[in-house]
């Protein structure tokens, strides 16, 4: 009934120095994309702000409908918070029916444990686990949550798993100080926990999977599912989600929708090539698939569009270096 407030949360870049960079562009992304304001909480560091930075930060998070946090180090983010009242002003912003949006690094804080990924994958310390912020517990959720689980920049090396790899991913399961289920997030995707209807749903251009003692099972964009799947981190009741409905033809004139339609259709024609050893179908559907992301370079589409749309490309030709592995 009231005008929502939204914000922007810094912490996870504090430490950077284009930090101010990341917020302006988070508020100039919201005005045109979302069409909405977006203010800023600065908490770019516990220890270095005075006690009135701080309290205005409180105050702005405090008056928020919807926060977002995303891009920057989860364990300078966790380090910030944890002695900060911040993760009290989160939780309780969901629970006045507000909206939190955890994204890439902030998204790794939210759960019980915190995957140090700079520390591991550019430093190249020993494999571990952080304490994370454990914002879930609040809510029943006993999860550790991984972003960017089909990234595929590594190009002649497997960075799934937020920049792991499978390999080094499984052993890290292995490291972890308790029992605990994973939930892996593609990138460009959304899970979205709705607490009120004690429903999860999909969004996005990929998929999610949960990872337990009992196995593993993946919910595509689309799909819905009770909450308790993830509360009770029980694999077998992932029989209780609901079939993606099937997307409607893009109207005349929708020409973002008919781009990711080419896109999907030269997906499935590699594919196909893959599993019918079809090299001449495979090698033309990723000829033509960049092709028509240098043509979107080029056009009309913005630039997270042409972002998603490479990142499906690099995706494709990892997928193509692991069969040519496997084959040989």
């Amino acid at each position: 009934p009231k005008p929502a407030r939204a914000v922007f949360l810094d912490t996870p870049a504090g430490f950077q120095h284009k930090v101010d960079q990341i917020a302006a562009k988070a508020v100039d992304y919201f005005a045109p994309h979302v069409r909405h304001s977006l203010d800023v909480a600065s908490f770019k560091s516990h220890t270095l702000l005075s006690v009135y930075d701080r309290q205005q930060a409180a105050s702005v998070l405090r008056q928020a409908d919807y926060i977002l946090i995303g891009p920057g180090s989860p364990t300078y983010a966790v380090s910030q918070w944890q002695p900060s009242k911040m993760p009290d002003h989160l939780a309780e912003c969901v629970a006045r029916g507000g909206t939190l949006v955890a994204a890439s690094a902030a998204a790794l804080t939210v759960g019980r444990f915190t995957l140090p990924v700079y520390e591991i994958y550019k430093v190249g310390q020993e494999l571990h686990w952080v304490a994370g912020l454990d914002l879930l517990a609040r809510f029943e959720l006993n999860l550790v949550v991984v972003p960017h689980w089909n990234n595929a920049e590594g190009g002649n090396h497997d960075t799934r798993c937020c920049f792991m790899g499978a390999e080094r991913f499984e052993a890290l399961e292995t490291l972890l100080p308790e029992p605990c289920p994973v939930l892996g997030l593609d990138e460009h995707t959304a899970c979205i926990l709705d607490l009120a209807t004690s429903q999860v749903e999909v969004r996005g251009i990929g998929g999610i999977t949960l990872r337990t003692l009992e196995g593993a099972v993946t919910f595509q964009s689309g799909e819905r599912f009770e909450l308790s799947v993830l509360r009770d981190g029980r694999v077998a009741a992932a029989g209780t989600r609901s079939s993606p409905q099937a997307k409607p033809a893009a109207p005349p004139g929708d020409e973002n929708d008919v781009f990711w339609q080419q896109i999907h259709g030269l997906e499935t024609r590699f594919h196909e090539g893959l599993a019918d050893n079809d090299a001449r179908r495979a090698t033309n559907a990723l000829l033509e698939l960049d092709r028509r992301v240098w043509q979107a370079q080029q056009g009309i589409e913005n630039e997270e569009v042409v972002t998603q749309a490479r990142d499906n490309l690099r995706e494709m030709i990892a997928v193509l270096g692991n069969h040519l592995g496997s084959a040989s």
